[in-house]
């Protein structure tokens, strides 16, 4: 499942750090919390490793 914007992108790479540990729990804030403690570490790859080039900066609802 690939990210749907930049913002959901970066949080996915930043609750990746902190599942592997590069980055401390504690600095996450918002949904890559969210994230961190509901998603697979596979799950997360997924969404973080998406091309950031065509993708908008914030998902409009």
């Amino acid at each position: 499942m690939p990210a749907k914007s930049k913002k959901q992108q970066m949080a996915a790479g930043a609750a990746l750090a902190a599942k592997r540990g590069k980055r401390s729990k504690s600095s996450l804030k918002g949904p890559s919390r969210q994230m961190a403690k509901s998603m697979s570490p596979g799950e997360l790859r997924k969404l973080a490793k998406t091309k950031r080039k065509k993708l908008p900066r914030k998902k409009r609802r």
